[in-house]
This record gives structure tokens, C-alpha cells and sequence, in this order.
């Protein structure tokens, strides 16, 4: 047994930690493509252990409470988007979720009110190439505070920023393309990590919907570096729910 702490810095919703930065950090444990299950609100600050169970999963607990569970899982996409840098900045500049309507301004990975080299301000928006299958990229220049003890990305930071933009790409509905602005809260996420870039690097991420069942909304995800290297790649569930929940009360 291990014990991490999500520190507040690495905040989704202000009282709970950003569910891509959790479930990289659970899936460190685990080699290869893993697929993690979020089930309850990540709590910051605080001593999490991460456990290993006689199944070959991994559990986050906080105390007795089950925080995730994760396993090794093979993630392929059904298709595979890709965008130049200089598409996916003019896609951001067209994001549907501006500035003063953001429902986690303070999130880690898409939250307007974080400051540069704080957190890393991902703002997807539409590429406008498929009307009727909606695509939405967003730029990425990863922080030097990010890189890992061997001057790459750390892996956790990927998971991260593959997280919220496909929380953007399940508010477009898959069918028609029209934008919602639903509370949404990440599930489930699997990932697989195929190399990680440099401090610094211009990187492109692009998203979009896969379907919708009930209050259940997913979406596909790759990352890719500026000369077109495919770096990760992610699926992800989200569920909607009140605003009350998605803010943690």
C-alpha cells in the first residue's frame, strides 16, 4: 500500500480533485492502457491509500470510503482525429463555454480563472469540419512545472488534459451537434499513453462524442505533438448531474 494526496492545486470542482489528474495517478500503477472508475469525489489535502486487491485491480481509498478502482484495460478509438496547431487555436477561440459562463472556473485543466503555468487553461471548440459529427481541438503547450523526474510531461498531466475536453465534445450531441451546457461530471476514463512530450512542446488534443444513454454521455479523445506523433489517446464516461453535485454540496 501506498498513499498519495491530491493537492488542492489539482481541483476539478473547488472541493474535490480534477478526475483525469486522479485517475492518471491511479494508473500509474498500472502498466500499459488502464481504465479507471471514479466513485466517489476525490478529496484534497488529504492521505489517500492506494491499494491492490487479489483481483489484479487497484483501489484509492480515503479511510473506509471507495474513492476509485482501476485496471488494466486495452484502449483503442473506433477513429482517430487529427488537427494542426495552428487549427486547434483558432478552434479555442470558439469554445462554447466563454469566460464569464463557466460552471468550474478554478479547475485544474479547463478552468479560465487559472492563471498561466497554474493550470493548464485547455479551452476546446469546435473544428467546424463535420457539421453533422461534431470535432472539437484545443492547443496545448505543456508547463515546465509539469515535466516528471525525467524532464518529460508526467504521465498524470496527460490523463489530465485528454479529461475536460471530452467533458466539452458530451455537451454537443453527437446527432444534431447542438450544444448544452448540462453539469457534467467525469465517471469513468480510460487512457493509453504512447509517448509523452517535452516541456514546451505545442501539442493538439481533439475530441469528440461517441453517444449518449440516459444521464450517461461519452466521448473519444487523442493528443498528439505538433509534427503529428500520436502521444495518448482516452476514452471517457461522464454523467449529468445537478449543479448542486457537480459543485460538491
Amino acid at each position: 500500500m501506498t498513499e498519495i494526496i491530491i493537492d488542492k492545486r489539482y481541483c476539478g470542482p473547488p472541493n474535490s480533485g480534477n478526475g483525469g489528474y486522479v485517475c492518471g495517478r491511479l494508473a500509474q500503477h498500472i502498466p500499459g492502457g488502464a481504465e479507471v472508475t471514479l466513485r466517489a469525489p476525490p478529496p484534497l489535502d488529504t492521505p489517500l491509500a492506494t491499494t491492490a486487491t487479489d483481483e489484479g485491480t487497484w483501489e484509492l481509498r480515503d479511510g473506509a470510503k471507495l474513492v476509485a478502482t482501476g485496471r488494466a484495460m486495452s484502449v483503442e478509438l473506433a477513429r482517430l482525429e487529427k488537427a494542426s496547431f495552428e487549427e486547434a487555436c483558432a478552434a479555442e477561440l470558439l469554445t462554447p463555454m466563454k469566460p464569464h459562463e463557466h460552471p468550474l472556473p478554478t479547475c485544474f485543466v479547463c478552468g479560465p480563472a487559472r492563471a498561466e503555468g497554474d493550470g493548464l487553461r485547455i479551452f476546446a471548440g469546435p473544428l467546424g469540419r463535420h457539421p453533422h459529427t461534431p470535432v472539437l481541438a484545443a492547443s496545448w503547450i505543456p508547463d515546465p512545472n509539469l515535466a516528471a523526474g525525467d524532464g518529460l510531461v508526467a504521465p498524470e498531466f496527460l490523463w489530465s488534459a485528454l479529461d475536460c475536453p471530452t467533458g466539452f465534445a458530451c455537451n454537443c450531441d453527437p446527432q444534431s451537434s447542438v450544444v448544452d451546457r448540462t453539469p457534467l461530471l467525469l465517471g469513468r476514463m480510460s487512457a493509453r499513453i504512447e509517448a509523452r512530450p517535452r516541456p514546451g512542446d505545442r501539442c493538439i488534443i481533439t475530441t469528440w462524442p461517441t453517444g449518449r444513454d440516459g444521464r450517461k454521455r461519452t466521448a473519444e479523445a487523442a493528443l498528439h505533438d505538433e509534427a503529428g506523433r500520436l502521444l495518448a489517446v482516452a476514452k471517457t464516461t461522464w454523467i449529468a448531474v445537478d449543479r448542486d453535485v457537480q459543485l460538491g454540496r
